[in-house]
């Protein structure tokens, strides 16, 4: 009898693994639980992309956040610019009319009085630049064109310092008809020029767009360059005038250097031939009167 026991406990012993049953009635499957072992390290592998592609997505939302950021600076910046044109654009005269004074250009010279009727040609060439010459002789000592007396018959010394004055006052009348035409034309041009400039302060100041671009910025610089050169031809003529002016001055006292030395040198044969011989004339008078 104890053998049976022994027998059935072997029996239950030898029995395959893949058909033992647990407590809860569930059979273990070796098969089963390999792929389960699968499939969770590839979940895991999963989850561990899932969290590197989170990271990416973190990184790269940083990276927008920042350029987004600069963007909102530059537009900022970019306002503020707009915002300071906008104002200089809609307001020109508040920003500006502080710093503006008034022009002061050549004046036309006014016809005070013509008494002798000689003065109103002069006036009107001083301010338009017309008929100077005519009326710089008008309102001159006028010149004969004929020599004086004596001059064909004078020493060639003595027609070289007469003509050399003569010259003096030639040139010096050539030279103020020069100047009275380009002081009268100079104030002739004022009037147009104060109208470009005007003309260039009105565009600078106005709220229109099209004066506002820089191409309409860059012909106003242009334009004042072009016054600038025109201005300053004007000066040079003047400083033209000026030195001419300074010349005849300088030519008038070296002539009259000149014809002291001449006199000087020519005064020993003058007083032999003249002085002398009078006095020994009256040296003999007396001599005879006693």
């Amino acid at each position: 009898m104890p053998l049976i026991p022994i027998a059935i406990g072997l029996a239950v012993a030898l029995q395959p693994i893949a058909h033992a049953q647990f407590g809860s009635g569930v059979v273990y499957d070796p098969t089963q639980s390999v792929h389960a072992v699968v499939q969770i390290e590839n979940e895991q592998t999963s989850i561990a992309n899932e969290v590197q592609q989170i990271e990416q997505g973190q990184q790269i939302f940083s990276n927008t956040a920042k350029i987004a950021t600069t963007a909102l600076q530059a537009y900022n910046v970019a306002n503020q610019q707009y915002q300071l044109v906008h104002e200089m654009i809609l307001a020109p005269t508040p920003l500006y009319s502080r710093f503006l004074s008034p022009t002061t250009d050549l004046m036309m010279m006014p016809q005070i009085s013509n008494t002798y009727g000689n003065s109103s040609g002069w006036v009107n060439s001083a301010n338009t630049g017309n008929g100077a010459a005519a009326a710089y002789q008008q309102a001159s000592v006028p010149r004969t064109p004929n020599m004086i007396p004596g001059y064909s018959s004078s020493s060639v010394a003595g027609q070289q310092q007469i003509a050399a004055q003569g010259a003096t006052i030639d040139i010096g009348d050539s030279v103020m008809t020069t100047n009275l035409q380009a002081l009268g034309t100079i104030r002739a041009n004022q009037a147009a020029r104060q109208t470009d400039i005007a003309n260039l302060e009105a565009a600078t100041q106005s709220q229109d767009a099209s004066q506002q671009t820089i191409m309409a910025e860059l012909q106003r610089i242009n334009q004042v360059l072009l016054l600038q050169l025109r201005t300053q031809q004007d000066a040079n003529q003047i400083n033209a005038n000026l030195a001419l002016q300074q010349v005849v001055a300088q030519k008038q006292q070296q002539d009259a250097m000149k014809s002291v030395f001449r006199d000087s040198a020519g005064y020993e044969s003058y007083y032999n031939a003249n002085v002398a011989t009078t006095n020994s004339g009256a040296a003999d008078l007396l001599t005879k009167a006693y």
